[in-house]
């Protein structure tokens, strides 16, 4: 039956490989069971109820992706959108956080809707592949200083605004000890690099005194907090249509880099390098995404961690809802992840920001039209500790360049619209 509904033979693989694949996809990005509840309770979200939602976002985005894609990419509340939900829209802009989960379903029914119409492959075309490239960039930069601020390594200063904190506390020290150890795991592809290191850190700083045991496992926790608590009617303000745009751009774009870079690994591509059934997968991710706001999470997207799947065989649907088995059973584990201090999360949050960063090289550095709007857009993000702002900057700064130096036709006209619809945000509203 499984090889029936999923065309195991069809994908040359078996359910063995299938199984396989989900649990080594599992353990890559089980870290956002953790790490999702903590940046979210940053902006007075209940933590054990933040914890289901993740891991029910999780299990029902993945299971959509396998069951109706049938595709082995598993999703999750995404890294840097979760960070522009707590800093920048609640903490940065003084929103509710129940008006930004309004934001995130508005942005996840538009985003479904998108998905349908044909208009979808114009939207991800429009945008210039470097300015693309950047964002990804940026938002691991925003990572960036988010985790070494959760550690301690930096802290604020009146003069200089950012300085270097205690380097000899012991969480600066647990903080570094366990990056070191995420990335050497890493290096020799050893699965579940990020949560090996999380759980080490976590380890060496209970043996220390540093942080307090509270078990490992219990019933889930009650999600009532956070489920069904979103102010839609309030996200319906003029003031916030920016922010429903950003959650809405950052899902989009993120979610067809990363299911045409996974899909291209897989051999999943057709002849002419598009991806089959593409439809179907962003109606998974649109899907998740706003179940995930019911849920009481920020914007659930694909994971690039799936990677991990493929690489172990993953072909099929098979994978993702092995996955999404794997994070409902992870719901009686909210004790350790109470466990786990924000000393221990922040080395994977700087190690995914590595990742992400990566997309600068990617940049044609020959032409500084590029090259120019690419950098400002990226190091806009963590100064102005705010992704919308730096999409706004990049955007207006690509626009202005391309045009100023006579290579305005190389500017989507697309372009040029967001960029006067932020230049109108950043002067009139």
């Amino acid at each position: 039956m499984l090889s029936s509904f999923f065309k195991l033979e069809e994908h040359g693989t078996t359910v063995r490989t299938e199984v396989t694949a989900g649990i080594t996809t599992f353990l890559t990005m089980a870290y956002i069971s953790f790490v999702n509840p903590a940046i979210l309770a940053d902006a007075g979200m209940d933590f054990g109820a933040v914890f289901v939602a993740t891991c029910l976002a999780a299990a029902v985005g993945t299971l959509i992706m396998g069951l109706y894609a049938n595709y082995p990419i598993a999703l999750a509340p995404g890294m840097g959108l979760n960070a522009y939900f707590t800093y920048g829209v609640v903490l940065g802009m003084g929103h509710t956080w129940q008006v930004a989960l309004g934001a995130v379903f508005l942005s996840g029914l538009l985003f479904i809707l998108i998905s349908v119409l044909p208009v979808r492959e114009w939207i991800i075309n429009a945008v210039p592949r470097g300015l693309k490239l950047a964002i990804s960039a940026g938002i691991g930069l925003f990572l960036a200083i988010i985790a070494l601020k959760n550690a301690g390594v930096v802290v604020d200063h009146p003069a200089t605004l950012v300085t270097l904190g205690d380097p000899a506390s012991w969480p600066v020290i647990l903080s570094f000890l366990g990056f070191f150890v995420i990335v050497a795991l890493n290096r020799h592809r050893i699965p579940g690099a990020v949560i090996i290191g999380i759980l080490a850190t976590t380890a060496v700083g209970l043996a220390l005194g540093v942080s307090q045991w509270r078990g490992v496992v219990s019933m889930p926790p009650d999600p009532s907090p956070t489920l069904l608590q979103l102010d839609i009617a309030g996200a319906f303000q003029i003031g916030l249509v920016t922010i429903v745009f950003t959650f809405l751009f950052v899902d989009l774009f993120d979610t067809a880099g990363t299911l045409i870079g996974l899909a291209h690994r897989a051999g999943l591509l057709d002849e002419r390098g598009r991806l089959p059934r593409l439809k179907k997968a962003l109606l998974a991710d649109s899907t998740a995404t706003a179940a995930g706001a019911l849920l009481g999470t920020s914007t659930t997207t694909s994971y690039i961690e799936s990677a991990a799947g493929i690489n172990a065989g993953g072909r099929t649907g098979l994978t993702a809802v092995t996955v999404a088995v794997l994070f409902l059973l992870t719901l009686f584990f909210s004790p350790l992840a109470q466990t786990i201090p924000a000393y221990a999360t922040a080395p994977a949050l700087l190690f995914v920001a590595c990742l992400m960063a990566r997309g600068l090289a990617e940049i044609d550095w020959e032409d500084i039209t590029e090259v120019a709007p690419a950098v400002v857009t990226a190091i806009a993000m963590p100064l102005t500790f705010s992704i919308a702002h730096g999409i706004g900057i990049g955007f207006i700064t690509y626009a202005a360049v391309k045009l100023l130096s006579g290579k305005g036709r190389e500017c989507p006209f697309a372009v040029h619209v967001i960029a006067l619809l932020f230049l109108v945000k950043f002067f009139l509203v």
